[in-house]
Order: structure tokens, then sequence, then C-alpha cells
């Protein structure tokens, strides 16, 4: 048993890579597809749009802030830490944004997304987009994880934080004729050694 996991260990992260490759070219040559595409149709228009982002201190988030900021969006940032979200809120406005405010909130508690939806709802008026994009992981072995409430934490935030999210918009989303975006990720289908728990819950 030990000898079959040994090989397993030693061939699975190369396999993954190649499957992974294989799924990303035709993936990446449909991108480039969609991009043409729209180079030449209108985009949408954006201007005084509320669009709410989770998880906007870093990462994803923080450059989709930047990017709806360019267009004139108005923007609600939504983070557990409240001093990047500062920083991020400041840029977005430099770039464009008309208005920006910032919530701290932890997007793992139903009264937390109650809370920031509200909040938006009722600086701006309205709420147009929902952008579910606050993710947490942890790279490990399972049979390394020792404390099964780790487990947990991450199924709450990268869960249960775009349902609850989702739950709580809706219906100012109705209202408004407005989008929902969530941001997943490539391991809910193609899973990586040392990624399954995070790899579950985008699944």
């Amino acid at each position: 048993m030990a000898a079959i996991q040994k090989l397993l260990n030693i061939a699975l992260p190369p396999l993954s890579l190649v499957l992974l490759s294989s799924f990303m070219i035709p993936f990446l040559i449909f991108k480039v597809f969609i991009y043409v595409r729209n180079l030449f149709q209108t985009d949408e228009k954006l201007e005084n749009k509320v669009v709410l982002i989770t998880g906007a201190a870093s990462g994803i988030g923080e450059q989709l802030a930047y990017e709806y900021g360019r267009r004139g969006a108005v923007l609600s940032l939504v983070d557990i830490r409240e001093d990047n979200l500062v920083v991020v809120a400041e840029k977005a406005r430099s770039l464009g944004s008309p208005d920006v405010i910032i919530i701290a909130a932890d997007v793992s508690k139903l009264q937390d997304c109650r809370r920031f939806v509200d909040q938006t709802v009722n600086h701006f008026g309205r709420l147009d987009c929902l952008v579910n994009n606050a993710g947490i992981g942890k790279p490990s072995g399972f049979k390394d994880w020792s404390n099964a409430s780790e487990f947990t934490s991450i199924m709450d935030v990268n869960f249960w934080g775009s349902v609850y999210g989702t739950l709580c918009a809706i219906p100012h989303l109705k209202t408004s004729r407005g989008r929902i975006v969530v941001i997943a990720s490539a391991l809910g289908w193609f899973p990586l050694p040392r990624f399954s728990i995070y790899s579950v819950t985008f699944h």
C-alpha cells in the first residue's frame, strides 16, 4: 500500500499538469475568440451601475474593483481586511469610480451578508451587480490536516459565502434586473494534489 501511495505521489502531480494543460489550450483559444468577438461588439454600459464585490481587498477582487472603477461603476467593496480595502477604494476612485464605499464583513456569516447588502442598497438606492469573489485556501495533504474545523472554515467562505451573499442580494437584483457573477476555480474541475478540500468547495 505504501508503494502504491508513493507511486501516486510521484505520478499524479505531473499527470494533473498534463491534463490541466490539455484543458487550458482549448480554453485559451476560446477566450481569445471571445476577446476578439467582444472587440467588435458594444460593451455593456457600466457608468453609475452599483457593483458589490466580496473579497475585494486583494487578488482578483482588487483587480475587478479597478476595472469596474475604470468603467465608471460605483462600488461597494467588502472584505474582512478593512485596512487593505481603504487602499483599494482610493485607487478605484482615482481610476474613475464616482463613489466607493468599503464594508468590513465576513462572508461566512449570514448576518454579515445581510448587513453589507443592506448597507449597499441604503447608500446607493439599488444594487445592479453582485460579484461573489471571496475565497480562501490552504494547500495541504488530506492526511496532514489535524483540525477538522479548518475544513469548515474553507467551506464556509468559498461555498456558503457565495450562497449567503446571493440569497441576500436576489430581491434587489430582481428589482434592477441585475447580474450575479461567481468567481470559481479550475481546481473544481481538475483537482490537484494537496488541494482536495479547496477543490471540493468549488465543485
